[in-house]
């Protein structure tokens, strides 16, 4: 994996770019970064380019700091020092007068104009899609978007519970909170497929199967009838309306977005990466910023499959050595513990990183170590002789109380932190 150089080379037009990069690396300076490098040598303009991140915070912050380094970019090339070392603005003043006049205007309209950047959620840009789309899109305006379909479930699942097992002789084998569950978790994973796809015929398996195709079913007609979409049908609308390789959507996303930047790939769902695949490789200059140890979101259909086979196809795959936010001693201790190790894949591996920062900033603390680990001993917690280990939500509360605890030592120290008191 080839380190990304951020005043190199921009991505090969029309190719896809793996940027993948461990936590405090920089990911979404290095994002903001080559948006302003764009923008100021002329390659695209802020309304050519796409950034898409996970959630609406990340897309806020995204939005901050996107305009932030364009900003600083054009006080530079105005003649204004900047506020700290920036190998990026140092790039920009390189070359003639007239270069530097170019890309000051340039940057300077960017900011003018800056409410046309499409800087969303995969959710949001799914729906700006599929209204510009119309027909193509197989959507209609006046359906109503809601966040959660969860109360709607909860009515399905006991209108579909009591239709099932209302009449029945014996106390159904299916309990109401587990049918609950069960369909919580089929709907919120628009991918997911029902196995075996046998089932035996009476079996609890089949029971759960039917179950859970009925309230699928029931949901659909639901929507319907209120004129009413989730999250997902906007991703599974767009992916049906990109399906055939000549679809006038595709086309058009295209000609509208020639750059393509995805933050937080990491937690990408299947539906989502078919409509970023299907719209954009191929076609428009894609770039996926992610790290697969930070994959958290499971719950909600993030699937680190996905990363990795959209990692296997990518014709560029780089990553960031520098870490921005940690000091050299943390960051070399837990090295110590976690390098080279494999993290559920032997794909997703902790490699060594560089610090930034050389010295330490945490003085004086009741504990002086960069990196500790705290043991938790089985000692007045109950034990069977078939579990000898300790459940995981008394391991949550002991780990909770535990960290407070320490934080509160900390806190109640004379310890400083880059010159000043540590505080809440």
């Amino acid at each position: 994996m080839n380190p990304f150089d951020l005043t190199g080379p921009l991505p090969t037009p029309k190719t896809t770019t793996v940027l993948e990069a461990s936590a405090g690396t920089g990911k979404t300076y290095a994002l903001a970064g080559l948006v302003t490098r764009y923008v100021a040598e002329g390659e695209a303009t802020l309304d050519q380019m796409l950034l898409i991140t996970f959630s609406r915070a990340a897309s806020r912050e995204l939005r901050e700091r996107v305009r932030e380094q364009i900003a600083q970019a054009a006080r530079a090339l105005d003649g204004q020092p900047p506020d700290e070392a920036s190998e990026l603005v140092e790039h920009l003043l390189k070359g003639t007068d007239a270069e530097r006049a170019e890309r000051r205007l340039r940057l300077r309209d960017a900011l003018a104009n800056f409410d046309a950047a499409t800087i969303a959620t995969t959710h949001e840009f799914c729906g700006l899609v599929l209204r510009s789309l119309g027909i193509a899109g197989d959507t209609d305006a006046a359906v109503t978007l809601v966040e959660s379909l969860d109360d709607l479930v909860r009515q399905i699942v006991d209108d579909v519970y009591l239709d099932t097992f209302g009449n029945a002789d014996e106390p159904p084998r299916l309990s109401h909170t587990a049918a609950l569950k069960l369909a919580r978790a089929v709907v919120g994973d628009p991918s997911a497929q029902p196995r075996p796809l046998d089932p035996p015929g009476g079996s609890e398996v089949e029971e759960r199967i039917t179950f859970a195709r009925n309230v699928t079913v029931e949901l659909e007609r639901r929507k319907r009838k209120l004129g009413i979409l989730g999250f997902d049908d906007l991703l599974s609308r767009l992916a049906d309306a990109l399906k055939d390789d000549d679809s006038p959507a595709r086309e058009r996303m295209r000609i509208r977005w020639p750059i393509v930047m995805v933050d937080e790939f990491q937690d990408t769902d299947p539906v989502q990466w078919e409509v970023i695949r299907r719209a954009f490789a191929g076609a428009s200059t894609l770039i996926l910023i992610g790290d697969p140890k930070q994959a958290i979101y499971a719950f909600r259909g993030g699937d680190i499959v996905t990363y990795l086979n959209a990692r296997e196809s990518a014709d560029d795959l780089r990553t960031l050595t520098e870490n921005w936010r940690s000091d050299k001693a943390l960051v070399d201790s837990l090295h110590v513990v976690l390098g080279g190790a494999a993290l559920g894949d032997p794909k997703i591996v902790v490699t060594d990183i560089a610090a930034q920062h050389t010295e330490r900033r945490l003085v004086g603390a009741p504990h002086d170590g960069p990196f500790r680990l705290r043991v938790v001993s089985r000692d007045g917690y109950a034990l069977s002789k078939r579990r000898n280990s300790i459940g995981m939500d008394e391991l949550r509360n002991h780990i909770g109380a535990d960290l407070a605890g320490d934080i509160g030592t900390l806190l109640a120290s004379s310890a400083t932190y880059a010159g000043r008191a540590v505080r809440a």
